[in-house]
């Protein structure tokens, strides 16, 4: 996060190009910001007048800055005060000083301002002097509720792809497992609720419209339950005598969940209609272990974890079952141990956990593209496990030591910067990242 604290005379803060005229766009007609590719845009997040207004300001500056596709500047507080006493009661600018942020080093600024119906927000091209997008966006009444805090995330997406040409990604949410049940915690690490649970649960996984969670329970009758968190209600299959299930993942249409079922003779992969009917056993493990399924998302191949050649590895196999290779086919040892794949939304990369080449036993996060099939490290602090993909196909979540117990944290593995997401004295792992949250 870039931070600029610059002192400026309060006389370079009045305004001096008109607000009024905010729609810039003719029909098939966008102004979009101009920047070199690969460089992050900075911007400004004004301060937002009226109720809530400080928490809306913050959730916007936080959530562009976790996106990692921009630069927040943050500006002082004499600057902010300054800011805010040239707004009327509504938020609204006569005029705006665009030669202010463009000596804070700004392409963009950000005006929120409430209003009846919710949050009207204009994005400022400081460069061109002018606004180029401008939207009002409903926001429940109820501002403690995670309703509201989700519909703020939805004006940071938003926002974001306006400056960027990418949607955001906070308005998403993560399952994951503590204390044998599963929560679900905002993307910024918020609003962290425990779901009503059928036994002791692990291994979530999101249905493909983020409607329901699958999760896996252990011990006598184990088997795959799938809570419904629109109605609340849960149903549960795949349970067999003297086995275990575990790893459940839905198929990209939602159609079938695909999990493992471990017995005397190893274990195996079976899919299973989320509808109803018979399973389908997909591998024939003759002793084996294979699980952690996870389906490409064109649903036709399922990456998942094998110790049919020794050591596990990661395979690929089609859908059905056939055609089974080996991914992870590179530098060959006893001591090799690479499991838990997760394949990238884009259908570009798979991201897994491996034992690193020094003989501690500690798990990193890699990732490896389906292209040339080249590892690449992306952690090397404590022990790192268990990587799922956000929906940008950009950020990870995995459950690290690094900060004493584990914890879940998230990646941006272009630029390898790293936050915590979960906090506290229990251990949190297996997370899940949802798909991007429909209003």
């Amino acid at each position: 996060m870039i931070k600029a604290f610059v002192s400026l005379p309060l006389a370079l803060l009045c305004f001096a190009v008109p607000l009024a005229a905010q729609d810039t766009t003719g029909p098939g007609v966008h102004i979009t910001l101009t920047y070199d590719p690969g460089v992050r845009p900075a911007v400004v997040v004004l301060p937002v007048p009226g109720a809530n207004g400080d928490s809306i300001a913050a959730i916007l500056r936080r959530d562009l800055d976790y996106g990692d596709r921009v630069n927040v500047i943050i500006i002082p507080d004499s600057m902010a005060a300054a800011i805010r006493g040239g707004l009327d009661s509504t938020g609204t600018a006569s005029t705006m000083n665009y030669g202010v942020f463009k000596t804070l080093g700004a392409l963009a600024v950000v005006q929120a301002r409430n209003t009846e119906r919710g949050l009207h927000v204009a994005l400022h091209d400081v460069l061109h002097r002018q606004v180029i997008d401008v939207n009002e966006f409903a926001l429940p009444q109820d501002v403690a509720s995670r309703g509201w805090r989700l519909a703020v995330h939805r004006v940071s997406d938003e926002v974001e792809r306006w400056i960027t040409g990418v949607r955001g990604i906070a308005a998403t949410r993560i399952a994951y497992v503590r204390d044998h049940a599963i929560h679900v915690v905002d993307s910024d690490g918020a609003d962290d609720i425990t779901i009503p649970m059928v036994g002791e649960g692990l291994s979530p996984a999101w249905s493909p419209d983020a409607s329901s969670i699958a999760y896996a329970t252990f011990g006598e009758n184990s088997r795959i339950v799938v809570y419904d968190l629109r109605t609340g209600q849960s149903r549960a299959f795949g349970g067999r005598r003297n086995t275990n299930v575990s790893a459940p993942t839905f198929s990209p249409d939602g159609s079938a969940i695909v999990y493992a079922v471990a017995g005397e003779n190893g274990a195996d992969l079976y899919s299973a209609p989320v509808a109803g009917g018979p399973a389908q056993r997909l591998t024939v493990g003759g002793g084996t272990d294979n699980s952690t399924p996870s389906f490409s998302p064109d649903g036709h191949r399922i990456a998942f974890t094998s110790g049919r050649a020794g050591p596990p590895e990661i395979y690929i196999m089609d859908a059905d079952g056939t055609n089974v290779s080996m991914f992870t086919a590179y530098g060959f040892s006893t001591q090799n141990y690479r499991s838990n794949p997760d394949w990238s939304p884009d259908g570009l990369t798979i991201a897994y956990q491996a034992y690193v080449p020094d003989g501690s036993g500690v798990f990193q996060i890699f990732t490896m593209s389906l292209r040339d099939q080249t590892p690449h490290q992306l952690t090397s602090d404590a022990q790192n496990e268990d990587p799922a993909w956000a929906p940008d196909a950009r950020h990870l979540v995995f459950s690290s030591t690094r900060g004493g117990n584990k914890q879940l944290w998230v990646i941006d593995v272009q630029s390898g910067r790293v936050r915590q997401l979960t906090h506290g004295a229990s251990m949190s792992r297996l997370g899940a990242w949802s798909p991007r949250l429909a209003p």
